[in-house]
C-alpha cells in the first residue's frame, strides 16, 4: 500500500503549472540538466520595506531515485509567484536511482556510501545551476547575491548539504564571499560518513520543519560508525552552538508528510524571508506544532523507495 501511495504521489509530476523559461545549465554524460525559472506575477510587490525579495531556487525531493513534482509543488510556486518571489527549480542526478541495498553489514555499509554519493551528486549538480545563474545573470534579469535555497526531502538534503559545504569552504569557482541569503528545509538533514557535521562558523539564516516521527528522512540522527544522516533536530543543536540564526518548527507526530508542506506551512516561510532573510533580523525560534487538521498522506519510509 505504502509503495502505490509513494508512486501516485511521484506520478503526480505530469501535473501543474509549466515553467515560463526553460534553460539548460550541465550537461553530465548523456543526462542534460535544466532550470525552470517561473517568475514572480506581474503587479505583484517584488520588494518588502523597500529592500529587493530574494530569488528562491528549488530542489524538489524523490529519494535521489526521481524528481517528484506535483500539484503540491506547482501551488507553493503561484503562492510564492503572487507574493512577488521569483522561484527557480534546478534538476540533478539521481544517484540512488536503480540502486538496491543488499543484506547484512556489509550492505548498510554499501547503501550510506551510496546516499553519501547522490548528496554528493546533486550538490554538485545545485553549484552548477548557482554558477548558471551567475554567469548569466544580465540575460535572465536574476540577481544571484539574492538567492534562498529551499529543498523538500532528497531536495532539503542538499540544500542543507549545499551551505555545509559553502561554509566549509569546499566549494571551488564562485565569487569571493559567496553566501546564501537563507535555507528553506522541509524534513531534510546531511548525509556524512565521516562523522558529525559540525559548523565552523555560522551559516546563512536556516528555517527547518519536520515532522517528529520522519520515518524517510530521520528527524534526529540514524546511523552508526561515523556514519548516518544528521536530522533537523541534530542540526538545530548544532545551529545553536555556532550562534546561527534558525527557526525549527517541529511538527509532532508527523511523518515525511511535512516534505509537502511549503504550501501548507507559507506564513510560517513568508515570516522568515521577510524578517530573518530581507531584514536580517536576529530570529532564533524552537517551536513544536501538534495540529490536526494539516494533511497527511502516510508513513512513508525508505523501506518503500528503495
Amino acid at each position: 500500500m505504502k509503495k502505490i501511495l509513494l508512486s501516485a504521489i511521484v506520478l503526480l509530476c505530469a501535473i501543474g503549472a509549466g515553467a515560463q523559461d526553460r534553460y539548460q545549465f550541465a550537461q553530465r554524460d548523456t543526462l542534460a540538466l535544466n532550470l525552470n525559472i517561473y517568475e514572480a506575477t506581474p503587479g505583484s510587490e517584488t520588494t518588502f520595506q523597500g529592500q529587493e525579495k530574494p530569488l528562491i531556487l528549488f530542489v524538489v525531493g524523490g529519494g535521489f531515485v526521481t524528481m517528484a513534482y506535483g500539484d503540491y509543488v506547482y501551488d507553493w510556486f503561484d503562492t510564492l509567484n503572487a507574493n512577488g518571489y521569483t522561484v527557480i527549480s534546478v534538476d540533478y542526478r539521481q544517484g540512488m536511482k536503480g540502486y538496491k541495498k543488499g543484506p547484512g553489514l556489509s550492505g548498510l555499509l554499501k547503501a550510506s556510501d551510496q546516499f553519501s554519493l547522490s548528496q554528493q551528486m546533486a550538490v554538485e549538480d545545485l553549484f552548477a545551476a548557482v554558477q548558471f545563474l551567475i554567469d548569466k545573470r544580465e540575460e535572465l534579469g536574476v540577481n544571484p547575491d539574492n538567492i534562498v535555497l529551499a529543498g523538500s526531502s532528497a531536495g532539503a538534503i542538499t540544500v542543507l548539504a549545499a551551505e555545509y559545504e559553502l561554509v566549509n569552504g569546499r566549494v571551488e569557482g564562485l565569487p569571493e564571499g559567496f553566501n546564501f541569503r537563507g535555507v528553506m528545509s522541509f524534513a531534510g538533514g546531511i548525509i556524512s560518513t565521516s562523522g558529525s557535521p559540525d559548523y565552523p562558523a555560522k551559516p546563512c539564516p536556516t528555517l527547518l520543519l519536520h515532522g517528529t516521527a520522519d520515518g524517510a528522512v530521520a528527524y534526529k540522527k540514524m546511523g552508526a560508525l561515523g556514519r548516518g544522516i544528521w536530522g533537523s533536530d541534530s542540526l538545530a543543536d548544532k545551529l545553536k552552538k555556532v550562534g546561527a540564526d534558525y527557526c525549527i518548527y517541529r511538527y509532532l507526530n508527523r511523518t515525511h508528510d511535512v516534505a509537502a508542506y511549503m504550501e501548507a506551512a507559507w506564513p510560517l516561510e513568508k515570516e522568515f524571508l521577510e524578517k530573518s532573510v530581507i531584514l536580517g533580523a536576529r530570529r532564533v525560534i524552537d517551536a513544536t506544532i501538534d495540529d490536526s487538521s494539516l494533511p497527511s498522506w502516510g508513513n512513508i519510509t525508505t523501506d518503500d523507495i528503495y
